[in-house]
């Protein structure tokens, strides 16, 4: 008689995927990754639930809404093979545009930001000695011909010395906020992790360029895929850039129900 397969509860299976608890039960909930249930309510993962959660969120991260992931995995015409081809394409048609799109530019964005009328020594004055040319010159060289890069050179040579140093203080602000979060031991799907994450995206949208929540997915991927990032992140406060990454998509799933 051979041994019953283990089975994850649902703690186990949001560290392993690196999603929370919150889009889990949402995805039990909307019939899209159903777990058995114990007697007692206990989500418990099969095999079979871990590999379909697999393919949910690589579909995700492609940009893929819920509602077209449903009949894409319950489609009799395709199996894992169908499925894992397909993310591939998918990934690889857009591997070129996307690679270090986000970090890039945020990188530059904090930074330097394109355009701004201050000198060196001034931006080192307003953002610190991590400031970095060698950062605005790879954005530019890389991105300068996206709309996000034109919209943000487009509002930030309209800002003054004033301007950049109300920017500085409110981006010091967010990250001191996600950093004091993290040290009280706040959870990145609780609430008040979410709220921080949303102030996070509306203070890029608001001062540099358009900002929705299926990018700021992509933004908060990049803090722990970009050493430069996590290691920025994480000198902060350790374990930061995970939080961050975290909370980000948290606060995604919270927006897109």
């Amino acid at each position: 008689m051979t041994e019953a397969a283990a089975e994850l509860t649902v703690g186990q299976v949001a560290d392993e995927f690196g999603v929370t608890v919150r889009t889990l039960h949402h995805y039990d909930e909307i019939g899209l990754v159903r777990p058995r249930r114990t007697a007692s309510g206990y989500r418990l993962y099969t095999d079979d639930d871990l590999e379909r959660l697999r393919h949910v969120v690589v579909y995700r991260r492609l940009g893929f809404p819920l509602d077209e992931i449903g009949p894409l995995l319950d489609d009799p015409c395709a199996d894992v093979e169908a499925h894992l081809r397909r993310q591939r394409a998918a990934v690889m048609s857009r591997l070129d545009e996307m690679r270090d799109l986000v970090a890039a530019l945020d990188r530059a964005l904090e930074a330097r930001m394109n355009g701004m009328a201050l000198t060196p020594e001034e931006q080192k004055e307003l953002f610190g000695e991590g400031f970095s040319e060698e950062y605005a010159r790879e954005a530019e060289e890389r991105w300068g011909d996206t709309d996000a890069w034109r919209q943000s050179r487009d509002r930030t040579t309209r800002y003054t010395k004033d301007d950049w140093r109300r920017i500085a203080a409110e981006g010091e602000q967010v990250t001191e906020r996600f950093a004091a979060l993290r040290r009280a031991g706040t959870p990145p799907d609780a609430v008040a992790a979410m709220d921080a994450a949303e102030e996070h995206r509306a203070y890029i949208d608001r001062w540099f360029y358009d900002l929705g929540h299926p990018m700021h997915r992509g933004l908060g991927d990049m803090y722990v895929t970009d050493p430069r990032f996590t290691r920025t992140y994480d000198d902060r406060e350790p374990g930061l850039a995970a939080f961050v990454r975290a909370a980000i998509h948290a606060n995604a799933d919270r927006h897109e129900r």
